[in-house]
């Protein structure tokens, strides 16, 4: 019975051990080659899977999700033969298991490689103005070749995206002046630019104000002499009337042109720029005594006439600018 128990519990731990080496648990994003013999048979995806205890077993423990390759900091020559320093990271994600882990021996330096290789060709092959501006075309070629090179080892290269360029510090020198100089160039085009319209812009408005000024003086003038021929015209029928009265004989339209004239000048005397001081050698009683005079003077050649006040009436309304009716003397405007 001794001997039996120990075969019993070898047997029973003997199934133990071959139920457990035949259960294997895949996490959720990994997948498992199954190998039979060396020789790969299957892959086991996630979750709980079996396999031949003693004949077959776990090759490769495959990440089956995306993942992150940081490409180090490397030197490459531009076109135009100016060195760069260049950090690039790449995006990959294993589509085949089996591929990935048979067709490469180590999958991450192998993309590695490859990147660093890659990044040196697109380098190489373009100008140094034109890898600084055009970061996506180089991200564009780069992805393209990288995943035609992987696409064999069942990996899809997602993305590559170039961190940084750094030219060399003399190099980075003359950009900065180079950009300084073009910026200082633009603004001092902007300035000739603004300027030149400022000044067109007085030009314009001096010749607009000149244009309105002359359009004002043409309306001035054409007023000045529409109110000389008016007064012209005043003048040419106060003279009409005075002379129509004195031939017949009007004393009062007499004695209301003298006095007007008498006092006109007077008055030009006085407002004259050169005068100071007007001695008048008369006074007022002499003028109106002066008048009374011209009035006998003119009495004594004409005669006594009736008419003089309405004529006198009508050379008033004249001056004014309008001719009372003739049916009365008692319609005109008071002198």
């Amino acid at each position: 019975m001794f001997g039996f128990d120990i075969f019993v519990i070898v047997l029973v731990g003997l199934v133990i051990l071959t139920i457990a080496l035949g259960v294997r648990t895949v996490p959720q994003g990994y997948a498992y080659t199954v190998e039979r013999f060396g020789r790969y048979s299957r892959s086991l995806g996630p979750g709980l899977g079996l396999i031949v205890p003693y004949v077959e077993s776990i090759g490769h423990k495959v990440n089956m999700m995306e993942q992150v390759l940081d490409v180090p900091s490397q030197e490459a020559i531009t076109k135009d033969n100016a060195g760069v320093k260049i950090d690039a990271v790449a995006f990959f994600q294993v589509l085949d298991a089996p591929r990935a882990s048979y067709e490469v021996s180590d999958l991450s330096q192998a993309l590695l490689t490859l990147t660093m290789t890659n990044i040196r060709t697109v380098v190489g092959s373009m100008d140094l103005d034109q890898l600084l501006s055009h970061r996506d075309e180089i991200n564009e070629k780069l992805l393209r070749v990288m995943d035609a090179a992987a696409s064999p080892w069942g990996v899809k290269v997602t993305r590559i995206e170039i961190k940084d360029i750094l030219p060399p510090a003399d190099l980075a020198d003359a950009m900065a002046r180079q950009m300084k100089a073009e910026r200082e160039k633009r603004a001092s085009i902007l300035e000739a630019e603004g300027e030149r319209q400022a000044q067109i812009l007085r030009a314009e408005g001096e010749k607009q104000a000149q244009i309105l000024a002359a359009e004002g003086r043409k309306e001035a003038a054409f007023r000045d002499a529409e109110g000389r021929e008016r007064l012209a015209e005043a003048e040419a029928k106060a003279t009409s009337l005075v002379s129509e009265a004195i031939a017949q004989g009007d004393l009062a339209a007499a004695n209301f042109l003298v006095a007007e004239k008498y006092v006109d000048a007077l008055k030009s005397l006085a407002a004259a720029p050169n005068q100071k001081v007007v001695v008048v050698p008369i006074e007022a009683a002499g003028v109106v005594g002066t008048l009374a005079g011209l009035g006998e003077i003119t009495k004594t050649v004409f005669g006594e006439g009736g008419s003089g006040t309405a004529v006198a009436r009508q050379l008033q309304a004249s001056r004014r600018g309008s001719v009372p009716p003739s049916g009365g003397p008692g319609t005109a405007a008071p002198v």
